[in-house]
């Protein structure tokens, strides 16, 4: 079979330093890769430019669909840069954040939000680097803010600044942002992820400055801090996917609450058929080692478990030492879980969506699919919403999603069970299902009398008239 049959769960895989060349690529896609992400944090256009070129060569040469996922930068709160090159913070001591630019001391720091003064008070606390330095509001004057160490160690300049439960009116969409969409249209990317989105107006603003460029590009909501938990189902509902960035997350909520609202965000994200992805950390240790911690194993299988689309790597496969070894245990731990949840009778059948015909036949679809013990879904699509409706099911059976748009087949890159198969436009059903039944039984392998289960529309080929299940016999 394909290299889309290794397993149900999809992978994104950070593309750096580490694995853009095109034989890490190919080793990458061939351990199964399924959606490489840009992070635009890191790295300039001419780089990424590089990359992208990379990415569509060597996925054409070896056969292999992948998706191209540009991750923006979105608005980061820093501080500023210090007389030397780190300077050590002492528990009770006191330090001054200010908006006006200075060279930092031991004593005060420049921060880069203006508004910051404004929209913190006394008792507020600010995290530093990461959540590594925690520093306590202890009083606003003007534009500076004078604040208690409470854990304090070794911090560089240019470090990362959180505020737990503030909701800052910071734009989730920045200057840099708008000239790496412009240059993410002109590369045709698949999907772009939105951070820090905090309501939906972020989404719809992204979505107009697209629809300007004329690019249909689908939009990915990073889930990073309070007020997007609060606004979730609305967000989602928006969005064509979900990312729950558990590193800002764990630092905006408290770590111990990330498990909690990463199930309730998979759980929505389920409901909704809005794939989902799980990120931060899943094989951290893999940056410097050949083999996983057996918390990082559980880890995934857990989010596999709790029903994620998608589990992505970050450091681990841009600048790690051994990147494709990471997705190689990504894929054997997706693998295992699998295997367990379907011998053990998992079947993930969600209530309604609405009173469509297109979610009543998906689930029908699905339930058929089961009784009938069938060798796989066929989703005739021009979409890809039908594909989605069914596999946010999990179903055991693959979901050969055919369609004649590439970019409808790679949005599907990150849908659970989903495989994308490009269909030539065809005039009518019964041309289709003939193309659908010799397409599938060579890509699967399937023997004569082994049965599918095809989802489809009347009027053929118009998006949204998924109006029909045919059971195939092949």
């Amino acid at each position: 079979m394909e290299q889309g049959f290794l397993k149900r769960t999809k992978i994104v895989a950070t593309i750096g330093p580490a694995t853009e060349s095109t034989e890490k690529l190919s080793a990458l896609m061939k351990a199964g890769l399924n959606v490489c992400r840009l992070n635009m944090s890191h790295g300039d256009h001419k780089e990424h430019g590089i990359r992208v070129k990379n990415i569509r060569a060597q996925s054409q040469k070896d056969g292999i669909r992948v998706a191209i996922l540009q991750d923006l930068s979105g608005p980061k709160i820093r501080i500023g840069d210090f007389e030397t090159e780190t300077i050590t913070l002492i528990p009770g001591a006191f330090i001054t954040l200010t908006t006006k630019k200075i060279i930092g001391t031991e004593k005060k720091v420049s921060v880069s939000y203006s508004r910051l003064p404004k929209e913190v008070k006394k008792g507020m606390y600010i995290m530093l680097n990461d959540g590594r330095q925690k520093l306590e509001v202890i009083k606003v004057d003007g534009d500076e803010i004078k604040t208690k160490i409470i854990v304090g160690g070794v911090i560089k300049g240019r470090r990362g600044v959180n505020v737990p439960g503030a909701y800052l009116s910071l734009s989730s969409i920045t200057d840099k942002d708008k000239e790496d969409i412009v240059f993410g249209i002109k590369e045709n990317v698949d999907m772009m992820a939105l951070s820090f989105v905090r309501t939906p107006e972020d989404i719809l603003t992204l979505r107009d400055i697209l629809k300007k460029g004329k690019k249909d590009i689908a939009i990915i909501s990073k889930i990073e801090t309070q007020e997007a938990v609060d606004n979730i189902d609305e967000i989602v509902r928006l969005s064509d996917g979900i990312m729950v960035a558990r590193g800002d997350l764990a630092i905006e909520i408290g770590a111990e609450h990330v498990p909690v609202v990463q199930k309730m965000i998979i759980k929505k994200c389920n409901a909704m058929g809005v794939p989902v992805i799980v990120a931060t950390q899943m094989l951290e240790s893999m940056i410097n080692s050949p083999v996983p911690t057996r918390a990082e194993v559980s880890d995934i299988a857990n989010s596999i478990f709790d029903g994620t689309d998608a589990i992505m790597l970050s450091e681990e496969t841009a600048l790690g030492k051994f990147p494709v070894e990471a997705v190689n245990v990504m894929t054997h731990v997706a693998q295992e879980v699998e295997e367990s949840m379907y011998s053990n009778g998992f079947f993930r059948s969600k209530d309604s969506l609405d009173d469509s015909s297109a979610d009543a036949v998906s689930h029908s679809v699905v339930c058929t699919a089961r009784d009938l013990n069938a060798k796989a879904i066929v989703a005739l699509t021009q979409s890809g919403g039908t594909a989605r409706l069914i596999t946010r099911h999990k179903s055991p059976q693959y979901v050969l999603a055919c369609s004649p748009h590439e970019r409808v087949l790679n949005r599907l890159m990150l849908s659970f069970g989903c495989v994308p198969v490009l269909l030539p436009h065809l005039k009518d059903l019964e041309s289709a299902l003939v193309a659908v039944k010799k397409e599938v039984k060579k890509i699967m392998n399937l023997k004569t009398g082994d049965i599918i289960i095809v989802s489809a529309g009347v009027p053929f080929g118009k998006p949204g008239s998924t109006n029909m299940m045919i059971v195939e016999t092949v």
